[in-house]
């Protein structure tokens, strides 16, 4: 049985790390994986996609609407954007962060209020934190990815150190320290 997940952000938030780090975890549990990355206008500030599939055989890199088991969004209103994509009984795992998309900073549109609330609404399991305050008290704005792979590890039957070794094999050592704490607070908060 092939799992899906979306990482789903806006670009520069280090969601291209967080999904090299969860396929190499997976490979290491001796999974099929896939990871497919579908930039956005990344270097603007747009959305961003990174599709992670894995099982014993994997044939196709992509996720369509209604196949997610997890999305995890380093932002609420990318969680929106995607929440189509969850099968039903998935799951969102979102950092609480609100990014102003283009319209809204050029004042053509506001930011949609109360989000959690609505997707929870509609009927949709939610797990919402705030990953920015998480990831400064781990020492940087920039570990919110791993914030929120710390997050997730709580939704699979992989042991805690086994995702300690990915952070240590996919993050440089002067990192190592930060992202091993921000991986704790996500986990454990």
């Amino acid at each position: 049985m092939t799992k899906n997940i979306m990482i789903v952000g806006v670009g520069g938030q280090g969601s291209l790390l967080a999904s090299k780090l969860l396929g190499h975890l997976l490979l290491t549990e001796g999974y099929d994986v896939k990871v497919s990355e579908v930039h956005g206008m990344s270097q603007r500030g747009g959305s961003v996609v990174t599709y992670v599939r894995f099982g014993e055989k994997v044939f196709s890199p992509i996720i369509d609407k209604g196949e997610a088991d997890y999305i995890v969004s380093f932002e609420k209103l990318e969680a929106a954007r995607y929440v189509e994509y969850l099968r039903e009984g998935g799951r969102i795992v979102v950092n609480t962060q609100e990014i102003d998309p283009m319209p809204v900073i050029t004042g053509a549109a506001t930011y949609p209020e109360d989000l959690i609330a609505k997707m929870k609404g509609l009927g949709i399991q939610v797990d919402a934190m705030d990953c920015l305050a998480l990831a400064n008290e781990a020492g940087s704005s920039k570990a919110v990815n791993i914030v929120l792979m710390g997050r997730l590890s709580k939704y699979f039957d992989i042991p805690e150190e086994k995702w300690q070794q990915a952070i240590k094999d996919c993050v440089p050592p002067k990192f190592l320290e930060l992202n091993l704490k921000a991986f704790e607070l996500g986990r454990n908060s």
